[in-house]
């Protein structure tokens, strides 16, 4: 569901002027657009989770009567951080959203798939509709597969691990089995090893 004021924010905003769809002078019948959405676009939003981004957008536009039909399609690849060496993490976009326009008194989105907007309003921007459908795609836990994690990062947090979670709050998930093992492959400060040396010729 969009908020009406992000709707009316975003279609006034220069750098998403690409994203208007002129709904009022859209003349009856079946309507094709094609948008890409770089880094730039999700810079331009303020996520900085996305750090790099291409999503290709196609949305279709079937204008019946006094109703709007909107379909969009989006494929493409963003690169997030991972959750756990926050090394970059490829994240496939692959999703689909439809949603129904019609005119009315005022802003309403009630429903997930019914979108009412005032009759002044000539044009429709989609720029923050695109976005949150592409952004809802990611997980709320987004990590590397076993193995494949940034093995000094992974080191470091299985060392500081207990001292920077509180008890309820630590997920056993973000540490795997083989942590262990990188903690102990991890690269060590020459100045500690010359000091393990001299303790063990006196032992």
């Amino acid at each position: 569901m969009y908020l009406c004021t992000e709707l009316s924010k975003f279609s006034k905003v220069g750098k998403f002027s690409a994203y208007k769809l002129p709904l009022r002078n859209l003349p009856e019948g079946v309507h094709k657009y094609e948008y890409e959405l770089g880094t730039g676009f999700f810079q331009d939003m303020e996520n900085e989770d996305v750090r790099r981004g291409d999503v290709h957008v196609e949305l279709t536009v079937r204008h019946e009567h006094d109703t709007y039909y909107l379909d969009f399609e989006m494929k493409g690849m963003l690169i997030i951080p991972c959750d756990r060496c926050l090394d970059d993490l490829e994240h496939e976009v692959d999703t689909k959203y439809s949603l129904r326009v019609k005119y009315g008194e005022e802003y309403s989105d009630e429903t997930d798939d019914l979108l009412i907007i005032p009759e002044s309003d000539t044009y429709l921007n989609v720029a923050y509709m695109i976005y949150d459908t592409v952004v809802l795609t990611i997980p709320l836990k987004h990590v590397h597969p076993f193995g494949k994690c940034n093995r000094a990062m992974s080191a470091q947090l299985r060392k500081h691990s207990v001292n920077s979670f509180d008890d309820e709050d630590f997920d056993d998930e973000l540490l795997d089995d083989n942590l262990d093992d990188e903690v102990n492959d991890a690269p060590t400060d020459p100045r500690w090893d010359a000091l393990k040396n001299i303790n063990n010729d006196n032992n």
